[in-house]
This record gives structure tokens, C-alpha cells and sequence, in this order.
């Protein structure tokens, strides 16, 4: 009885191993290697304009970064905001590849607080920006800091929207 049940089982695996074979046709050759199709002309161009609009994308997405020279804070926080760190990210790379280029980085409070204490605040608030700077690819000798801490406001009124306008550090050509 052991020996028929084995003997259907192989007649099975050999019937289904005819049917996997037969199914596929003479042109398709499995050689367990993968081929990339030749590229044509027309797919060449085609990723040559692709790479080049992700070019011109990312040229674009660097001009914009590097006109942003204003950088806002939170109410008595000199913590760099996470929406910032990519623009910050292109400021480094650009003073990287210009090493004879330097900045200023300016910090600024709001009035409120005392004129010692915003004076140190708008100091760490740049230099947490000089920081972020060095730690992607600035060199220390191509920055300098200053703090105005509330002498220099933005905006002079006397509401939150004041306020946060005047939490910043700017970046300034020397």
C-alpha cells in the first residue's frame, strides 16, 4: 500500500513538473539572470530631461533656501525649528564651497524680559544657528555672532505678532 501511494505521488510531481515546463514558451528562457532591455534614444533623452528637470528643481529649492536669511524663534527658546533646518542645511553647503565668503549672524528678542537677559538670549539663539552651521560643513573662521537682544526690534508693536517677529536671528553679509 505504501509503495502505490508513493508511485501516485510521483506520477503527480512528474505531471505537474511536464505542466510548469510545458507553459512556458520558446522565447521565454529563465537563465536565473535578470536583463536590462537596451535603452533606445528616445529612453535616454527621456532620463536626460528627467535629470535634468531634478536639476534645475534643486537648483531652484537652493536659490530659495539661501534668500531666506531670517530665521524665527519660539518664546524664549533659542532651539532651531525643525521647518528651518533644511534651509539652515544649504546656507552650510554654500559656505563650504565658498570658504573666502563670511556672515554675520545676528540675534534679536522681543522687549519682553530684561535688557541683560535678552541680550544673552538673542547670543544663544545665534549660536545655535553657528553651531548648526559648523556641524554641516561650515568653517568657524566664516562666522561671527552678535546679539542686539531687544534694541533692534523688527516690529514695534506690542502684540504677539510683534513679538514673534522680533524672535529671530538674520544672517547679514559682513
Amino acid at each position: 500500500m505504501k509503495i502505490t501511494q508513493l508511485t501516485k505521488l510521483a506520477l503527480l510531481i512528474l505531471t505537474l513538473s511536464i505542466f510548469v515546463g510545458c507553459s512556458s514558451t520558446s522565447e521565454e528562457v529563465d537563465t536565473g539572470m535578470t536583463q536590462e532591455p537596451e535603452p533606445t534614444d528616445n529612453s535616454q533623452s527621456e532620463a536626460e530631461a528627467a535629470a535634468a528637470r531634478a536639476a534645475a528643481a534643486e537648483e531652484q529649492a537652493r536659490r530659495s533656501a539661501l534668500a531666506t536669511r531670517v530665521f524665527y524663534f519660539d518664546f524664549d527658546i533659542a532651539d532651531i525649528r525643525d521647518e528651518d533646518r533644511d534651509t539652515l542645511t544649504y546656507h552650510a553647503r554654500d559656505l563650504a564651497a565658498n570658504p573666502d565668503r563670511s556672515v554675520r549672524l545676528e540675534g534679536h528678542a522681543d522687549e519682553r524680559g530684561t535688557r541683560e537677559y535678552n541680550l544673552a538670549l538673542g547670543e544663544r539663539r545665534a549660536n545655535s544657528i553657528l553651531n548648526y552651521l559648523i556641524v554641516n560643513g561650515a568653517a568657524r573662521s566664516q562666522l561671527e555672532t552678535v546679539s542686539y537682544g531687544e534694541e533692534q526690534p523688527t516690529d514695534r508693536g506690542t502684540n504677539e505678532t510683534a513679538y514673534q517677529r522680533n524672535r529671530r536671528v538674520e544672517i547679514v553679509d559682513p
